[in-house]
């Protein structure tokens, strides 16, 4: 059995272990798991408008699995995901509500403001790794919750004391007639192509330019990348602007898309979190990612629909999740029996 062959194998068994799994706690529970994946199942495909949702769900997690991905592949972890995103929401929500441009210009203008502000998100904990040797996952964490309540004090200030700020500008929506139409008003934007854009733009990065064979040569090895004359305190900072620019850009679907405004926040939205399991779906690779980030969201999507169609409550479906995510991590034990089986087989030939 080939390397290629193994690699595609594995990441379908978990999946296919954690949703045989999930059917037997789904049993043990008193539900039936026929009805619970059907009820699923319908969640994501069941029309076109469901099916516009779903998508609208994947496209956040593409970059917040990107950021994650990223900052792992240059052997950082970023778990700021979520406060990054917040504050590229933030900044591509003012941008949106503050100039009135047209939208060849204000669409552009407000994701950069989404990237800068994730960007700057990250440059904090970047710098304190570099320069202080502060562990990046102590401070993200931290900025998180900062994150939270820093948007939650600066919507009061935007609005005027209000909850949430201003309407963005039909300029700068990413709202599309022709998506809704489709779709039958479902709320599916274009936010979905700059994902498959930032997808080939994170391959493009790590796979032809020099700076990601730096970065990626700082994460394998700090000394090693040193001693060949790399600057790695300049790598590492950059590592994180990087990732927290894929997260801000996450939080501007919602700005721009999903929301097209920015309320007070009670709690984390997740997403930030969540870019974690996705680009452990995904292996950190980017197309791996969007794999990983199309089965996160279908899953969560099409999970709304379990309480409603079979009882089934959505706690369920986290079950499943972490069921996947389990035997992902745990992909190594598949891999050696997969080996194991086609070594036996090619020695009965």
């Amino acid at each position: 059995m080939s390397k290629r062959v193994v690699n595609i194998l594995v990441p379908l068994i978990s999946i296919l272990l954690g949703l045989i799994i999930g059917a037997i706690v789904m049993a043990v529970s008193g539900f039936n798991p026929i009805d619970g994946y059907v009820a699923l199942w319908n969640g994501i495909f069941m029309d076109t408008y469901t099916m516009g949702e779903t998508v609208r769900q994947i496209t956040p997690y593409v970059f917040s699995g990107l950021a994650v991905a990223f900052a792992f592949r240059t052997g950082l972890f970023n778990i700021g995901v979520e406060g990054q995103l917040i504050m590229g929401w933030l900044a591509a929500a003012y941008v949106g509500q503050a100039f009135e441009l047209p939208a060849v210009v204000h669409v552009p203008l407000a994701l950069i403001a989404a990237a800068a502000a994730g960007a700057l998100w990250a440059f904090i904990p970047g710098l304190l790794k570099a320069k202080l040797q502060v562990h990046e996952v102590i401070v993200t964490i931290m900025m998180n919750y900062t994150a939270l309540h820093v948007a939650n004090a600066l919507i009061g200030v935007i609005s005027g004391g209000e909850e949430r700020t201003e309407r963005i500008h039909e300029s700068a929506s990413l709202r599309s007639e022709f998506l809704e139409t489709m779709t039958d008003y479902s709320r599916m934007h274009w936010g979905f192509v700059i994902a498959l854009i930032a997808v080939m733009i994170m391959w493009f990065i790590l796979q032809k330019t020099t700076l990601g064979y730096e970065l990626k040569a700082v994460g394998f090895n700090k000394n090693a990348s040193e001693y060949a004359g790399m600057n790695v305190n300049k790598n590492i900072i950059l590592a994180m602007v990087i990732s927290g620019a894929f997260a801000g850009l996450g939080g501007a679907m919602e700005a721009l898309g999903t929301f097209e405004n920015m309320s007070k926040l009670h709690a984390a939205t997740g997403i930030g979190f969540d870019g974690i399991a996705v680009a452990l779906l995904g292996a950190n690779q980017p197309f791996g990612v969007l794999l990983g980030a199309i089965l996160f969201g279908a899953l969560k999507n099409g999970g709304l629909n379990m309480p409603s169609e079979a009882g089934v409550p959505t706690e369920i479906v986290s079950i499943v999740i972490a069921l996947i995510i389990f035997f992902v991590a745990s992909g190594y034990i598949i891999r050696v029996a997969l080996e194991r089986f086609g070594k036996k087989r090619k020695e009965e030939k």
